[in-house]
Order: structure tokens, then sequence, then C-alpha cells
């Protein structure tokens, strides 16, 4: 499996302001804490000068899981692929042959996937069964609540 992470632009402008923003104000803010902490004396009885350490190395995590996926990510332009077929950034509208109700879901890369707004990993049950395929075509995704039919009604 490939280590490059696919991102919208918007997404990776996104990390790359949090990042930005956890380097400069997130590493100020902890400084302050820190020296906060220590100006309550003896350090070895110091409960929030520990805790603060511990958030510390907490934030240098996040920093450097971000710096991570940036080193890794590669900006996917959905202008670049045909609507013959779902890809990653396809606008998908299904229906669900069980309950006759239709949804619209957006491809996207795990790092990205939101479902409370309509964007499904491509490593997930759906999002796999769903790349690749064509208008017209029915799809069976094997999800934990068992098993769900598609018709993919539209590509976007």
């Amino acid at each position: 499996m490939s280590n490059i992470v696919y991102l919208s632009k918007e997404r990776l402008r996104e990390v790359e302001k949090e990042l930005t923003e956890l380097k400069t104000n997130g590493r100020k803010q902890m400084a302050a804490r820190i020296a906060e902490a220590r100006a309550h004396g003896d350090l070895s009885e110091n409960a929030e000068y520990d805790a603060a350490k511990e958030e510390q190395g907490l934030l240098e995590l996040k920093i450097s899981k971000l710096e991570e996926l940036l080193s890794k990510a590669r900006v996917v332009d959905s202008n670049q692929f045909s609507n013959d077929q779902t890809h990653i950034l396809s606008k998908v509208t299904v229906k669900n042959l069980k309950i006759n109700k239709t949804f619209k879901y957006i491809l996207v890369s795990p790092e990205e996937a939101d479902l409370q707004n309509g964007k499904i990993s491509i490593t997930s049950p759906v999002g796999k069964v769903l790349l690749g395929k064509k208008i017209g075509d029915k799809v069976q995704a094997n999800v934990p609540a068992g098993v769900i039919n598609f018709e993919i009604l539209n590509i976007e």
C-alpha cells in the first residue's frame, strides 16, 4: 500500500493552517503555562507542572503527525478525472434499494472523511464498493449493520 495521502486543496489548506497555529500560538501558550507552573515552586511535587509537560508532549505529537501527513500529501483535483465512473472526490448519488431512499456522498481519503457532511472514505465498506463504478451499477456493501444494496444514480 502506498504512503501517499490524497487531499483536496481545501483540506490541505486546513491542515497547513492548523499546523501553523499549533507551531506558533500553541507552542507559545504551552511555554507560558509551563513557566507559570514552574513558578509555583518544587517541581517534584508540582502536579500542574507535570500536567503542562504532558500537554506539551501531546501538542508536539499532534504537530509531528500533521507534518507527517503533509509530507505524504498529494493534492487531488476532481477536474482531472472524467465523470463516467467514480473516483476519489466524486460526488455520487446513490439509492438505497432496501429503503428506497437516495443519498449523496463525496468519496474522499480517510483523512477527510466526515459522514455528517456526506464525505465517506474510499477505504470504508461503502466507499470501497462505490469506487470505480458507473451510473446504473448496483453494488452491495457489507457494513456492521448488515448488507446494503445501492444503485448508482449520478456521478459529478
